[in-house]
């Protein structure tokens, strides 16, 4: 999926939504998306980072974005409905819709499994992200071809020793991708995962203290495999678990 290239005008006119887009792949992929042409909506609860991401595209001259400062560890399904409104009121419709957002938890053994960690992880991996999801599926359905890409992992896939509730949340996130994609086939809204792999990112250093950020590849150099998801190359691609490296 590194291979592909995207045209320049790849997602004009299309409306997409990015959680976690105050930093690393979130960051990186609304960029992308505004340079090919999309008006893009950051959501994240770090009003500074999504300022910093809004200033970076407006600057460069692509589509003026949107923010939503938003955390998803408190928000309530009402809060997303709202959201969903709003959208509806701005744009008429949301052509597609990355669930980037993620929390990894503190990494160790089955038995130090703390509950309230294993809640937050969940609430923030799964259960925001299903509600979001809900309430966002009828004005994806407004759109002409829509996608809603969830942010999977290799521990999703794979069960992995002392990767705990966020692995658990991964393998969630790929049974909510399925269910939603058997539902949605034959439909104008397509639904599919991403394994970004070992990226240079915030969480990867959390999860590998001691590796060398240079050895792994950028979340600029992953954004191939997402624009394909988001542009309509994609529209036959649907219930796949890809592989963005």
């Amino acid at each position: 999926m590194l291979e592909y290239q995207a045209a320049k005008d790849l997602l004009n006119n299309k409306t997409i939504l990015v959680t976690g887009a105050g930093d690393g792949i979130g960051r990186a992929a609304s960029i992308e998306f505004a340079k090919h042409g999309a008006t893009v909506i950051l959501l994240g609860k770090t009003v500074k980072k999504l300022e910093n991401v809004y200033d970076e595209i407006v600057n460069a001259g692509y589509p003026k974005p949107a923010i939503v400062p938003l955390d998803m560890k408190g928000a309530t399904e009402q809060n997303y409905i709202d959201m969903a409104d709003t959208i509806a009121e701005q744009f008429g419709h949301l052509d597609g819709l990355l669930h980037n957002a993620s929390q990894l938890g503190a990494l160790g053994p089955f038995e130090h499994i703390d509950l309230t960690s294993l809640e937050t992880i969940l609430k923030v991996n799964v259960t925001a992200q299903a509600i979001m999801t809900k309430s966002l599926l009828p004005i994806m359905r407004k759109a002409e071809h829509a996608s809603i890409v969830f942010t999977s992992s290799g521990v999703g896939r794979k069960g992995r020793a002392y990767w705990g509730p966020y692995a658990f949340s991964k393998f969630a996130t790929e049974g909510m991708m399925q269910v939603l994609a058997d539902e949605c086939d034959n439909t104008s809204v397509r639904v599919n995962s991403i394994n970004p792999g070992a990226t240079r990112t915030e969480m990867r250093a959390k999860a590998y203290p001691g590796e060398d950020p240079k050895t792994l590849k950028t979340a600029q150099e992953i954004m191939p495999s997402y624009l394909f998801l988001m542009g309509n190359g994609s529209i036959d691609t649907n219930g796949q678990a890809l592989n963005a490296q």
